[in-house]
């Protein structure tokens, strides 16, 4: 009989956990509510001598991100975290290294941002940086932010691309659950140590320009570039999946998810009538209430777990045949429509589907599962 590997951890420390599995050469962050918990537990383990990566105190999440920038651009693995206005006072950074085509990982601990101040969990914060070139993951549960962080790391030394993986503060980061840290063997033969490719890192033996001045002859082609690196990543992030799953992943499939590729994960009937479309822990609450349902059951979810790129294609191929959509969001899009509303009706423009938006969640609100059913039975009506 197989050992149980499960482990009853604090989300925050099994993220931690996972990165010192990983590896990295240079991490570097600044403590911020509810991100802090990873790095502390990375400063110790470096501090006990347990790990022999370089920890770097920065005076602020900006320098932070700049050191993990610093060090990425000479070919090392590296890692950050950040949350809310950290994530913010990073902005400027995190454009240089998207633009700069650097591998970083970062924890993004999303919370809310000022004002007013408030220190619990929605994700306005990450939505501010949508655009940044970043790839975007975001997680469940405990061991979806654990397995997320190993597949973060394989996609950006493939894609030269930045990736951040997104954890919804306290709910995951405070919160304890069973879950189970990779063995570091099996980490390594998915993951092999990082070697930086040729003329794509600050070496003096072989000097190269990075970040350079593009006057507008040239800039429109980098800008194109990574919009096009970023969109046909969703490819690779779903074939390194299925090599993540070949690797990890044992026991038998849940009967209630039938898509389930890295990108997105379909929970719910075959036909559904109603899907509701989420990212992060909210799909948890979405799925009891499915599972309360029972046999009546008419409504599915669709759980994002990657939302940049967008995966357009993949979603309008398994709504296709759906009466409405409903998307349930932690944020809103001031000014006009929630982002993740606006994303999905370019998606599936020209289609009969009925469309609807749900804004939940906002500062800490508590999401239940009798919320959730008051949504789906008012849209059970239209």
């Amino acid at each position: 009989m197989k050992k149980d590997k499960r482990q009853l951890l604090e989300g925050s420390n099994a993220i931690a956990l996972t990165i010192r599995a990983i590896k990295p050469g240079v991490v570097s962050a600044y403590p911020i509510t509810p991100q802090t918990h990873i790095v502390e537990d990375l400063a110790k383990f470096k501090a006990d001598g347990e790990k022999s990566y370089e920890y770097v105190r920065a005076e602020s999440e900006f320098a932070a991100a700049s050191i993990v920038l610093g060090a990425s651009a000479t070919g090392v693995r590296t890692y950050s975290a950040t949350s809310s206005q950290g994530l913010l006072l990073m902005a400027e950074v995190i454009y240089n290294i998207s633009g700069m085509r650097l591998p970083v990982v970062m924890t993004v601990a999303n919370r809310a941002v000022s004002a007013p101040i408030n220190i619990w969990n929605d994700h306005s914060d990450i939505m501010g940086m949508r655009d940044a070139g970043a790839i975007l993951l975001f997680a469940e549960t405990h061991q979806e932010a654990i397995d997320q962080h190993v597949l973060a790391y394989k996609i950006a030394e493939s894609l030269s691309l930045p990736v951040f993986v997104n954890v919804d503060g306290f709910i995951l980061t405070h919160s304890y659950e069973g879950c189970e840290i990779p063995d570091t063997k099996l980490i390594k033969k998915f993951l092999p140590d990082y070697k930086a490719k040729k003329n794509e890192f600050l070496d003096p033996q072989n000097p190269v320009t990075m970040g350079m001045f593009a006057g507008p002859q040239s800039y429109l082609g980098f800008r194109k570039e990574l919009q096009t690196d970023l969109l046909s990543s969703a490819k690779l992030i779903a074939k390194e999946y299925t090599n993540w799953k070949k690797i990890f992943v044992t026991g038998k499939k849940d009967s209630a998810v039938i898509v389930d590729d890295g990108l997105m994960e379909y929970y719910g009937p075959k036909n559904p009538k109603t899907v509701l479309v989420t990212l992060g822990t909210v799909a948890g609450t979405i799925k009891q209430v499915i599972d309360n349902a029972g046999t009546n059951n008419k409504t599915g979810l669709l759980k994002l777990r990657c939302y940049r790129p967008f995966p357009a294609e993949q979603i309008k191929k398994v709504l296709t045949g759906v009466r409405q959509v409903v998307t349930i969001e932690k944020t809103y899009g001031l000014g006009y429509l929630p982002p993740l509303h606006l994303d999905l009706a370019a998606a599936l423009y020209g289609e009969k589907i009925k469309l609807a938006s749900c804004v939940v969640g906002l500062g800490g609100q508590d999401v239940t599962e009798a919320e959730i059913s008051k949504i789906i039975k008012t849209y059970e009506k239209f």
